[in-house]
């Protein structure tokens, strides 16, 4: 497989049977429509982030990780930074958060992207089913729309 070099990487993880927990696919599926045509933004959306997304993330000049977060006041949205982990020895596969992710980019490709973000929002219910909450679906255009600046603001850097 042969990787390109996005200026710009949209990384976002959740799962859309989950309710909430389906925002990331979501607004991945919104950046495609909104970015796709342009050669320097590629998006990616997975389940869970696992090791295999590393070459890719140290390939990226910046990227922008995107998942729920249970942590947070439902329908909150959050952009923060993020820097590798300290000490990623021993790293459950099953799933990586962003910071093990840049890690894990740094000490296998030795590179890692100039700028990396994460946004959130967090999440009301991750119980099954496919309807956000309430508060998700009402955060859904203030996300869109930190996307879009952020996205902007990384290819203009």
């Amino acid at each position: 497989m042969t990787l390109t070099t996005p200026r710009c990487l949209i990384l976002a993880c959740g799962n859309p049977l989950r309710t909430d927990d389906g925002v990331g696919p979501w607004l991945a599926e919104w950046a495609e429509m909104r970015f796709g045509a342009q050669d320097d933004v590629r998006v990616v959306a997975r389940q869970q982030w696992t090791p295999e997304l590393a070459e890719e993330i140290a390939r990226a000049q910046s990227v922008l990780f995107i998942d729920c977060s249970v942590d947070s006041a439902s329908g909150s949205v959050g952009l923060l930074p993020v820097e590798p982990a300290a000490g990623v020895g021993g790293l459950a596969t099953h799933h990586l958060g962003a910071a093990e992710l840049l890690a894990l980019g740094r000490d296998i490709y030795n590179a890692q992207p100039s700028n990396a973000l994460l946004l959130t929002i967090g999440a009301g219910s991750t119980e099954l089913g496919e309807e956000f909450s309430e508060a998700v679906a009402a955060a859904l255009p203030a996300a869109c729309r930190l996307i879009e600046e952020t996205v902007v603001r990384l290819l203009s850097d």
